[in-house]
């Protein structure tokens, strides 16, 4: 009866869920809105005991040409329209990867200002991918998952996949490092955890965008090999094995087309080569023109203002190009509706998937087994570089005095670095996680050593933290070496941190060192004192001229709420190290590929001469990105790919091979036998690589395969086995445009790193 009423008089404008009038009422009055009644059953559309697409096409149906426009872009910053009319909701985005970020207005970028948008912030992707653990990887999407769908967002942009092309990218922190097979491996379990809340993953930016400089006008010259073998794989399995339920198409462009108006890209491989059956977003304001987002794959079109890059005017969303420019030229028969219907097709299945299916679950926000996951994935991603003498783990019953070092150790490090920066509950810093794991047992004195960014707000969002320090760097150098001299541990928490120009979106860094007069002041420490532990927060790889004067270095990563926490556990041995480190740390900036020539047509890009401001940037190391260069090149890097080091020991035992041959149609099982020879529990990361002995082709001289973390108490032994078909023995041919298997002999190597092969056999694949 309330419902009848409520219709009656008009409160509900969506679409009944069933007839407002008893049966063999009559005609419907005239007063009451024209919709679809469907007597006494559910409108099919409804229904979400049908199939998704049976109710896609009788949504479709139902639908005006102006509601389809409509649900192609937004209609505000994180919104697009649903359609009122039928019931079918709005689309709500919101920023990840590493947290939900806090509300905005509606049309404007300024805060909100509400008091319940708090968020646990996740560590960083590159600390997610240096645990090269799955379960973890499913445990935060998981969690991240129920965190945006407490917050009632029906898409998380995020994860993101690009290749870690080159140690300057001030985006790399929000990525899965160097390798294809890593990255693809960790990015599933991700995205089916986030969409096992009926919210989707939004995995991007697809492709090609490896860097923040010129990121709107750098045109990418790559082959499709290297496309193929480095660049998208990631990508692919997000969608044919995460089933990402959309896609954020990237700001560069590739073949002279911005990549969020892509013909290549978004049709020819996403949506026919791949299958891909979800929707394709913009990177905000990454649509440049109607005709080419209309025919080259763009779904749905989201900006800062009416084309995402200029400034606003009145009813700026009506404007998008994909909004009223589309409309006209639907309407005057410029445009297919075909085409059209294809998009909505899309973006109902992305509502009918979340919105609009009565079964998700709840979420939960702010909850303690969300910090806890934090807590658990930091610390299983932290990276022991370094520990002569071992130094580490610290014996807090042993030790009197510890002296931290370093600005990084008490700033805030969620609130930054562009669209990942968070509103958090909570964040736990170094500084007070080193207290509370020492609590009663040592003295912990701080002391700056040295200022970098004292800020701290981003978009509205302010730390409250007062940093500033007008000291000079010699006055702040010399009162931390005067305070390690009589300390038993110097702990030096630096690196980078999410300021322009560092980690940070739309601006790369200006180079490999540590800003801020750092490796003065860690060479500075190392002269008066022998354990001094230098802790790097960063989400890229830094120059350390210093590394043979101290005993132990830390790769920390921006880790999030639980920073403090986990950097503790790790220092002082509750959790034993067993991340491995995702890119190569390179030892100067021209050992890495994209720099070695020192050409600007391979790094950042040189501008054209025709007034365009398009810059051409060609990837001249081909597949040789990462190892991949490091190894073929012979070129020593500070710290390999893969590298990591633990409190206790693993030995390993011979690899063998169920078969010397295998053939193209079948498998090949490898077995090894993993020892923990050391006094600890701890986890090792067994590698697999695999190399080509032969090809008629050029190919590195080992590529990733393989891996699985295993966990081992004292003494014990376990057995590792990897099956590999064809496809791990395959490079792509880009005249044929398949993955070709050469018959010939390969070699299985069984690693701790990159650099670190324990065990090899070679077998032949027939």
């Amino acid at each position: 009866m309330i419902l009848s009423v409520a219709l009656a008089l008009g409160f509900l404008c969506a679409a009944p869920l069933a007839s407002a009038l008893p049966a063999n009422s009559g005609k419907v009055p005239a007063h009451l809105p024209k919709r679809p009644i469907p007597g006494n059953r559910i409108a099919t559309y409804l229904d979400d005991s049908k199939p998704i697409e049976v109710r896609v096409e009788d949504a479709l149906k139902r639908m005006t040409l102006e509601e389809k426009v409509a649900v192609c872009h937004a209609q505000s910053k994180f919104c697009s329209p649903g359609v009122q009319r039928l019931g079918i909701p709005e689309v709500w985005m919101t920023d990840g990867p590493h947290g939900i970020r806090p509300e905005v207005k509606w049309d404007e970028w300024d805060q909100a200002g509400w008091t319940n948008d708090s968020c646990v912030a996740f560590p960083a992707l590159t600390c997610l991918a240096a645990s090269w653990n799955r379960d973890l990887s499913l445990l935060y999407g998981i969690s991240i998952g129920e965190e945006a769908r407490y917050r009632k967002k029906t898409v998380i942009l995020g994860p993101g996949v690009n290749i870690y092309r080159t140690p300057l990218n001030g985006r790399n922190f929000e990525y899965m490092g160097e390798d294809p097979y890593l990255a693809a491996q960790m990015v599933v379990p991700y995205i089916k955890g986030v969409q096992s809340n009926g919210v989707a993953a939004c995995v991007k930016h697809y492709a090609l965008n490896n860097q923040e400089v010129n990121r709107h006008t750098t045109n990418v010259i790559v082959d499709d090999r290297t496309l193929y073998e480095i660049y998208l794989p990631a990508f692919k399995a997000a969608v044919q094995e995460g089933e990402a339920w959309t896609i954020m198409a990237s700001y560069n462009l590739y073949k002279n087309q911005h990549v969020c108006t892509n013909q290549y890209l978004l049709i020819d491989i996403l949506k026919k080569e791949w299958r891909f059956d979800g929707a394709v977003v913009s990177d905000w304001g990454g649509v440049h023109e109607t005709e080419q987002a209309i025919t080259n794959g763009m779904d749905m079109e989201f900006g800062s203002w009416t084309d995402g890059l200029a400034n606003g005017v009145s009813n700026a969303y009506d404007n998008y190009y994909l909004a009223n420019p589309y409309l006209n030229a639907l309407r005057s028969g410029k445009a297919s509706v075909e085409v059209l219907n294809d998009k909505v097709r899309r973006v109902l299945r992305l509502i009918f998937r979340t919105e609009m299916n009565r079964n998700r679950p709840w979420g939960s926000l702010c909850s303690d087994i969300h910090y806890r996951a934090a807590r658990a994935i930091g610390a299983d991603g932290i990276v022991l570089l370094q520990n002569k003498n071992n130094t580490l783990p610290i014996n807090a019953d042993a030790t009197k005095k510890i002296l931290v070092v370093g600005e990084n150790a008490i700033k805030m490090m969620t609130v930054g670095g562009g669209s990942s920066s968070l509103k958090v509950q909570r964040e736990i810093s170094p500084l007070d996680g080193i207290k509370e794991a020492v609590a009663g047992k040592a003295e912990v004195k701080y002391v700056r050593g040295y200022v970098g960014d004292p800020t701290g707000e981003y978009n509205g969002v302010v730390t409250g933290q007062n940093l500033k320090d007008d000291r000079a760097p010699e006055v702040l150098i010399a009162e931390a070496v005067e305070a390690a001299k009589d300390a038993d541990y110097v702990i030096f928490v630096g690196g980078l941190n999410k300021s322009a120009h560092q980690d940070c979106e739309d601006s790369d860094r200006a180079g490999l060192e540590l800003p801020y007069d750092q490796d003065r002041l860690i060479e500075a420490l190392a002269a008066v004192n022998k354990n001094v532990v230098v802790v790097n927060v960063s989400g890229n790889a830094v120059a350390m001229p210093w590394v043979k004067k101290v005993p132990a270095i830390v790769q920390a990563w921006f880790i999030g709420s639980e920073a403090g926490h986990s950097i503790a556990d790790v220092l002082f041995g509750k959790v034993n190290p067993s991340g491995k480190l995702p890119m190569t740390f390179p030892v100067k900036l021209s050992d890495s590929p994209a720099h070695a020539t020192g050409d600007a047509n391979a790094y950042p890009g040189v501008e054209r001469t025709d007034g365009s401001k398009i810059l051409d940037e060609k990837y001249t190391e081909g597949i040789y990105v990462g190892y991949r260069w490091y190894d073929t090149k012979k070129i020593r890097p500070l710290f390999a790919f893969g590298h990591g080091l633990s409190y206790t020991t693993f030995k390993y035992g011979k690899v063998t091979a169920d078969s010397k041959t295998m053939t193209a149609d079948g498998t090949l099982t490898l077995s090894v036998d993993v020892t923990n020879t050391g006094n600890r529990a701890g986890a090792e990361v067994v590698q697999l690589y695999v190399s080509d002995k032969k090809c008629s082709v050029d190919r590195p001289a080992k590529e990733l395969k393989g891996f699985e973390k295993i966990a081992l108490e004292p003494g014990e032994t376990k057995t590792v086995t990897f099956t590999i078909n064809k496809d791990a023995l395959s490079f792509f041919d880009a005249d044929a445009h398949k993955w070709v298997a050469e018959p010939g002999v390969f070699t299985a190597h069984i690693a701790a790193a990159a650099d670190d092969i324990r065990t090899s056999v070679d077998f032949e694949l027939k």
